[in-house]
């Protein structure tokens, strides 16, 4: 038995007269065509086709359930709602009649005896309220829109008008650093000359003040040696002294100590000056040989008494090794704070002598005053250079700016070098667009790196919906850290979630004016109503 529904479709466009049409239960207007009942009923599928009255008959004779639309019969059919006053739907029919209502206007229940509230007007006009809201919003935000894109124009001509005078800027601190360049290599050329003569005159000074240093340690070491007083040093004398020995072989022979003094037995003052010159690194004055150099004597002082406390602290096998390490380790922390000093280094020679000949003197009034006139135009150049680097900097910038893709009409612009912050309960999400998303602690810790920029990846249709953020901080054992931005027409531009759907992958919604659509231009995201 053929059982057809007695429904109504409401056509509301314009207050026109209301419509009835007839149609088995559980079948859409839009294939209302299919079911005729005065003709066979063919499978939607194609399958077969069977006489009519087989429809909604609660036996399933098509293959793809077409032909009981309004029972429970077939497994993997549909039932249509009617929903008069709110949306139209599908469900399985195998929900049909099983004491849940599963469409607001009640339909799905006809022959269950349960008692059904028809409730499709009311959720009509929630629904509709809901997209009134909706649409409003969109509608102011579209306007902040078309604000925004109004400023953005005004902002990139505002920006390539600064480029031009910046460049412009550029060309003349060129100019400007070439020309101090050349004052200040002709002011360095001067000085580098007048500190190379005094430099050359000081050298010529201490080589004099060591001469004279050099004869008066002659005559004191040729007064210590001739230990007779005869105004001669002899062989005997010299053979005193075992550090001269030549060969350094325990053994300082007479024929050695007679070689040194150039093969006579002695020598008096005149020819100790050969003599001197062939003993001076090696002769150890008599005054200084039996004291020990400074810090021997205190390190073994020291040594000695740790080793006394040492033992007196701990027995031999009970030394403790740990304290060692620990004390090690604060060492290392430390080192590592940048506390460590280097150990005193011997001085050498040259040091030495500055010592004992005293510092360079100053240099003279007419050699000072070149210096500070090259100092003077190596400033002045470097200042200009500086200035030269930040209007480049400034440049790229510009440039950077004015090229990137702030959507079809800037309208994204706005964005730019802005931060935007959303705190959750354990963290605060940071996203600053076109540049970084990042997490930090709420409590205190390091921020964490969410991914910097990378690209729009929204659909073909709607690119600039979706912003992506890639190669973060990495994950332990994992990939880097990366953030995908959905944007939602708003007239607020705030962060309004976050979440992590995948392992180090986060999802973040973010609301703005700029991603709104001209309602006037679309159907505001309703959906299409086939019958209310």
């Amino acid at each position: 038995m053929v059982m057809f529904g007695h429904f109504v479709l409401l056509v509301l466009f314009g207050g026109a007269m209301s419509a009835e049409v007839q149609r088995p239960r559980g079948v859409p207007l839009s294939k209302r065509q299919f079911y005729e009942e005065d003709k066979p009923f063919t499978c939607l599928d194609g399958s077969r086709t069977i006489p009519f009255d087989r429809v909604n008959d609660d036996y399933c004779d098509c293959v793809d359930g077409s032909d009981e639309p309004g029972t429970a019969a077939c497994p993997n059919g549909n039932f249509h709602c009617t929903n008069a006053g709110f949306r139209p739907a599908f469900i399985p029919s195998s929900r049909v009649n099983d004491g849940i209502c599963d469409c607001c206007d009640t339909t799905d229940e006809y022959n269950s005896g349960i008692d059904c509230q028809n409730t499709c007007r009311e959720l009509g006009r929630k629904e509709k309220e809901e997209l009134e809201k909706i649409a409003e919003i969109a509608k102011e935000g579209f306007m902040f829109k078309k604000q925004l894109i109004q400023e953005a124009k005004q902002g990139l001509e505002d920006k390539k008008s600064k480029l031009g005078d910046v460049q412009n800027s550029k060309k003349d601190l060129e100019a400007k650093v070439e020309a101090l360049r050349t004052v200040k290599e002709t002011a360095e050329q001067p000085e580098k000359e007048a500190k190379e003569r005094h430099l050359k005159a000081w050298e010529e000074q201490k080589s004099v003040i060591r001469m004279e240093k050099d004869k008066a340690r002659m005559a004191d070491v040729f007064l210590e040696l001739d230990d007779d007083d005869d105004s001669f040093v002899s062989v005997a004398e010299l053979q005193s002294h075992s550090e001269l020995d030549p060969d350094s072989d325990a053994s300082f022979t007479e024929a050695e100590a007679q070689g040194l003094l150039g093969g006579v037995d002695k020598v008096d003052t005149v020819a100790f000056e050969t003599v001197w010159n062939n003993i001076k690194e090696k002769y150890v004055s008599e005054s200084t040989a039996d004291v020990p150099p400074p810090g021997e004597t205190a390190q073994e002082e020291t040594r000695d008494t740790s080793s006394d406390n040492d033992s007196e602290n701990y027995p031999d096998e009970d030394i403790p090794e740990e304290e060692d390490d620990e004390d090690m380790d604060e060492d290392d922390e430390d080192m590592d704070e940048g506390d460590y000093k280097a150990p005193p280094t011997s001085r050498t020679d040259d040091k030495k002598d500055d010592d004992e000949e005293g510092a360079m003197p100053p240099y003279e009034q007419e050699t000072q005053t070149l210096i500070d006139a090259a100092q003077k135009a190596r400033d002045e150049f470097n200042e200009a250079e500086k200035a030269l680097r930040e209007v480049e900097d400034q440049i790229r910038n510009l440039e950077k700016e004015i090229s990137f893709d702030f959507g079809p009409s800037s309208e994204f612009a706005y964005l730019y070098s802005q931060c935007y912050e959303l705190t959750t309960g354990e963290y605060v999400y940071r996203l600053c667009p076109f540049n970084r998303v990042s997490q930090k602690p709420k409590f205190g810790g390091s921020e964490t790196n969410l991914g910097t920029w990378g690209k729009w990846a929204g659909p073909e249709d709607n690119i600039y919906s979706v912003m992506k953020y890639e190669h973060g901080t990495g994950c332990w054992q994992g990939p880097n850290r990366s953030t995908t931005v959905k944007l939602t027409c708003g007239k607020e531009t705030i962060v309004t979630s976050t979440s992590e759907p995948s392992r180090c992958e986060y999802l973040m919604e973010f609301t703005s004016p700029a991603i709104c659509q001209d309602p006037t231009s679309s159907d505001s995201g309703h959906p299409d109503h086939e019958e209310l």
